[in-house]
């Protein structure tokens, strides 16, 4: 006869039920809260469509938290009524924190659009036509205006070739030689 403790099998179950709502608790801070505010841009030179295919990679939360900041409002990427405004606000927020020049001159850099991708948001932009160039220079200073420990890493790509390099708030200009 196998003997039974019922006290025994109560305890058990509290300190798995305490360690399910302890991992659920981690799971999730894990998503909401980073350590590290880092960001990426990548500008792809399409020698298609001769523009430069530019995204920028965020966390949510803090992109959310910068545009706020920035113009006053309060958007939330998930909530579908923000839609329009979260289009103006990242359009125009990227005209000011991103610019680009290919051969040392400017180059327009069109806002297309943005998409969620779990706790990220994905920004969408387009150069101009140019011809391939063979210097590029870039001002990135996403999120600056609200960390300042905030890293970039920036990726410039052109028939293959990538150079990334990181930078680190305050730095903001990236020059590269094709």
């Amino acid at each position: 006869m196998i003997n039974f403790d019922f006290n025994y099998f109560l305890e058990m179950k509290k300190q798995l039920f305490i360690f399910y709502i302890l991992s659920f608790i981690i799971y999730n801070l894990s998503f909401t809260l980073h350590p590290y505010h880092v960001g990426s841009v990548e500008f792809n030179y399409n020698s298609k469509s001769r523009t430069f295919e530019v995204t920028g990679r965020f966390f949510m939360d803090d992109l959310e938290n910068a545009l706020n900041k920035k113009y006053g409002k309060s958007v939330h990427f998930l909530d579908p009524k923000y839609k329009a405004e979260i289009n103006k606000e990242l359009e125009n927020y990227a005209a000011e924190y991103l610019k680009l020049k290919a051969d040392n001159q400017f180059v327009k850099v069109n806002y297309v659009g943005f998409e969620e991708d779990h706790e990220s948001v994905n920004i969408y932009l387009e150069s101009e036509p140019l011809s391939v160039p063979k210097k590029v220079e870039t001002a990135v200073s996403f999120l600056y205006n609200l960390y300042d420990d905030q890293m970039n890493i920036i990726h410039i790509v052109i028939n293959g070739q990538r150079k990334s390099e990181k930078l680190n708030y305050p730095d903001r200009y990236l020059y590269q030689q094709f």
